[in-house]
């Protein structure tokens, strides 16, 4: 796998990534892509038929209550310091 990862692939990267990359952090960067590339070659030597595919390791449930419409009006006005025909009244500010 290590011959896949060139100087010039690490440098389209950076260009993509918009990062000057170093001669030192070319290096690093070339032997953490191929390992990364070889964990992925071992990835794919798991046999995986039958195993049905997930989007999460724990059984998500959706935790949101159902999305009632309701007056919410009614309690936001109960604390309004002042109000008329169900609206917040408010000194005038322009003449």
């Amino acid at each position: 796998m290590a011959e896949k990862i060139t100087d010039e692939i690490i440098e389209y990267v950076g260009i993509l990534a918009k990062l000057e990359i170093s001669l030192e952090e070319r290096e690093q960067a070339k032997q953490d892509m191929t390992r990364m590339l070889d964990y992925m070659d071992k990835l794919n030597e798991l046999e995986t038929e039958g195993v049905e595919p997930m989007s999460h390791v724990f059984p998500v449930h959706n935790v949101f209550r159902e999305d009632i419409v309701a007056d919410g009006m009614t309690e936001v006005l109960s604390n309004a310091p002042a109000k008329k025909d169900g609206c917040f009244m408010v000194p005038k500010t322009v003449e």
